[in-house]
């Protein structure tokens, strides 16, 4: 659970770099997404978070693109 915790976060920083607001509205979601399900015991619940988690970071990876706003006509 921690190390998809930390991927999560790496990955957001990779995703997000220089967007200072996208870079802290994901830390607030990954961390109450994980601290509301701290206290789980359901062995079957825990582990389709994690799968939902895993999906998430995949889909931040390659699903996500950061245009860079370069001139006033152009992005």
């Amino acid at each position: 659970v921690l190390k998809l915790f930390k991927l999560l976060h790496r990955t957001r920083q990779e995703v997000f770099k220089n967007d200072t607001r996208a870079l802290e509205a994901a830390r607030q979601k990954i961390n109450e997404e994980f601290r509301n399900n701290q206290h789980e015991t359901s062995q079957e619940k825990i582990n389709e978070l994690l799968k939902i988690a895993s999906d998430v970071e995949v889909i931040l990876r390659t699903s996500v693109i950061q245009a860079v706003h370069t001139d006033s006509d152009k992005i």
